[in-house]
């Protein structure tokens, strides 16, 4: 199965989602069309398996990279400073993968997080949808990391519009989540500002002003930090030696700006 769907999504992302039909798929795999029809009983759950995997890559290179943003601080090193930075660390790291990646696989980025592929829009809950909010918990559960070691500034229920109070709490219900409805609003915040920055960088839409968007996107992650009540750029001087050489790992991956986003995959 794994190999019918890395053929497909070949072919969706080199020739799109009209390119991408049983026969081509087949074709390609010296198979004929109603084989497939053993593994998957239509083109369209064959797609969703396709964008579920695709989901399932971008989670896993951004669960990768919180993992590698450095050990946790050593006890009674810098106190709540240290923890804090680290913190910074990890949300740094997440969100440099998640440009990363899109700006290593433009195309997938584009069948995700842009047009929905035809067919696959229908609201119905799958393994496509599954994965999507699986990508989305693990954002979540770093934020929710974030909150619990911090309890950053949220807005309390009173200040929050009626109509978009019951639309978080909706949300919040579905990443089963005991987290106020302010914490949520932050979350979703934190995640528009991120995606918005991305994807208009994927999509080319900042070359009117721009031929070099990573430096904004620093200035991007400072605006994320400072919503979750971190700062950013990190303060080394409070890091430990170990935590010293994952920072200046993190640094070193600015250069994506100067040698392209492909100089930094894998």
């Amino acid at each position: 199965m794994e190999e019918i769907t890395t053929t497909a999504r070949r072919l969706l992302v080199e020739q799109g989602p009209d390119a991408a039909s049983l026969r081509a798929i087949a074709r390609e795999m010296g198979m004929t069309a109603p084989g497939l029809y053993r593994y998957y009983s239509s083109r369209e759950e064959l797609l969703r398996h396709v964008v579920a995997s695709m989901f399932r890559e971008l989670a896993g290179d951004i669960r990768g990279a919180i993992e590698a943003a450095g050990p946790k601080p050593v006890p009674g090193f810098a106190g709540d400073a240290s923890s804090r930075t680290h913190l910074a660390m990890k949300l740094v790291a997440a969100c440099r993968e998640f440009r990363r990646w899109a700006l290593n696989h433009k195309d997938e980025f584009a069948l995700l997080f842009g047009v929905p592929v035809p067919g696959l829009d229908d609201g119905r809950f799958d393994i496509a949808e599954q994965c999507a909010l699986e990508f989305a918990g693990t954002f979540y559960v770093l934020f929710l990391e974030l909150w619990n070691a911090s309890r950053f500034p949220v807005p309390a229920d009173a200040d929050i519009d009626p109509v978009l109070r019951r639309q978080l709490r909706r949300f919040g219900e579905k990443l089963r989540t005991e987290a106020p409805d302010g914490a949520i609003l932050v979350f979703l915040r934190c995640w528009t500002l991120l995606y918005g920055a991305v994807s208009m960088e994927v999509f080319g839409h900042l070359g009117f002003a721009l031929d070099d968007p990573a430096p904004m996107f620093e200035l991007t992650l400072g605006d994320l930090a400072a919503l979750v009540g971190l700062e950013y750029p990190l303060d080394v001087q409070l890091l430990s030696n170990a935590d010293v050489s994952a920072v200046r790992f993190l640094l070193s991956s600015r250069g994506l700006r100067s040698g392209g986003p492909a100089d930094h995959n894998q």
